[in-house]
């Protein structure tokens, strides 16, 4: 919460400098922008390739099956989640947000004062590819010491994003809101802003109510008992903003919902790493916003957001643990995948954090969601070995 009060004097300090500053201290904070730019790009790929070389490394072994049924259930609800949001915002979008594309600037275009170049060390594929390679090969192979380096290298990126890049986000921002205002597109922007975030949080709603709606049809149970019984955990993400602070609740709740103690201790804390839904949701959706409050091109049908929305749901292995993590971890594919620049990049972001604890609300519910169904499938499966050694 801290952090997005900061998020929005930043985004009040750029106004005003914007509108009232000479054109040289706008220039500074537009030079502060760029640079964090460049340490983005270069932290992302490093993010990837530790955080999700130490996630596969760190998945449970000889869990065999159990394993396999919740990262495939998971990997499919953000799938899914993020379809769905990329699908109604496309819809709902360029009616609802009609007039707030990117107006002609009527203001001062402004640039850096140094144009600072921070190359990243590899591209996001690479970076994807050889985490893979390595979380697969460290797990099945158990060799202990390229685990504790993929696990201090992720800690080296938790402590830059936490002492560098997290402190900087407000003066990047500040230097986002400084450049539109200069250009004179300003107040499009903020108009539009609350009109995205409430349409955001909706679709988070809705996608729970189709999850447990689902769900309550397969165990044949009232969903809103289901749900009801998982609000708990609802409200405490929507405080903590982690699913990893919540998973003692989380934990609690679905235990409550009837999931066995043992399937309830495996599922709910790896889902907290793994199933992003709500994250899909919020990055697919702001995605749409974003393209048409900038309107540098036109809205890409789903087939070809497809390949987007395929590899966001790999790369929110890498969201826990990195605050803002699922946006941050999502910034390569925004720009590698979808053509993104980086004032649509710094839009994104503060988009995203804005309405980020919904997010992670949408997560965490879901996790039980996830426990319940494998909780079921576990269920018939024992059922069947005892007829078969009946029979």
């Amino acid at each position: 919460m801290n952090l997005i009060i900061k998020l929005f004097f930043g985004i009040i300090f750029g106004i005003i400098v914007g509108q009232f500053m000479p054109d040289f201290l706008i220039q500074i904070l537009i030079t502060i922008k760029a640079f964090v730019s460049q340490l983005i790009k270069f932290v992302i790929p490093l993010l990837i390739l530790f955080y999700v070389t130490s996630g596969i490394a760190g998945l449970p072994k000889n869990s065999g099956k159990l394993l396999s049924k919740t990262v495939g259930l998971s990997y499919l609800s953000t799938l899914l989640a993020g379809i769905f949001a990329f699908t109604v915002a496309s819809t709902l979008f360029p009616p609802l947000l009609h007039g707030a594309g990117k107006l002609p600037e009527t203001g001062t275009v402004l640039g850096p004062l140094i144009n600072l170049q921070i190359p990243p060390m590899m591209n996001i594929m690479t970076a994807l590819t050889i985490a893979f390679m390595f979380g697969i090969g460290i797990s099945h192979k158990g060799y202990e010491h390229l685990k504790i380096v993929s696990d201090q290298g992720r800690d080296v990126v938790e402590m830059f994003l936490n002492k560098v890049m997290i402190p900087a986000l407000p003066l990047y921002i500040a230097g986002v809101f400084a450049d539109v205002t200069a250009k004179g597109t300003i107040f499009a922007t903020l108009k539009t802003f609350s009109l995205v975030i409430l349409a955001i949080i909706v679709m988070h709603w809705i996608w729970l109510l189709f999850q447990f709606s689902l769900t309550g049809a397969i165990l044949k149970r009232s969903p809103l008992g289901i749900l009801k019984v998982m609000l708990p955990a609802y409200l405490t993400a929507v405080g903590t903003m982690s699913s990893a602070a919540t998973v003692p609740v989380t934990l609690r709740q679905t235990k409550m919902n009837g999931v066995s103690k043992s399937v309830a201790n495996f599922v709910v804390p790896l889902c907290a790493n793994i199933h992003m839904s709500g994250s899909a949701i919020s990055i697919a959706g702001v995605s749409v916003a974003v393209m048409l409050m900038t309107g540098y091109f036109h809205l890409i049908s789903l087939t070809h957001a497809l390949p987007f929305l395929a590899m966001l749901g790999v790369t929110m292995v890498a969201a826990p643990g990195a605050p803002g993590g699922a946006v941050m971890a999502s910034v390569g594919l925004l720009g590698s995948m979808l053509g993104f620049t980086e004032e649509m990049i710094a839009l994104q972001i503060i988009l995203h954090l804005a309405q980020d604890s919904f997010g992670t609300a949408c997560n965490v519910t879901g996790d039980g969601v996830i426990a319940l169904l494998i909780n079921r499938i576990e269920e018939e499966q024992e059922i069947e070995s005892v007829g078969d050694s009946v029979i």
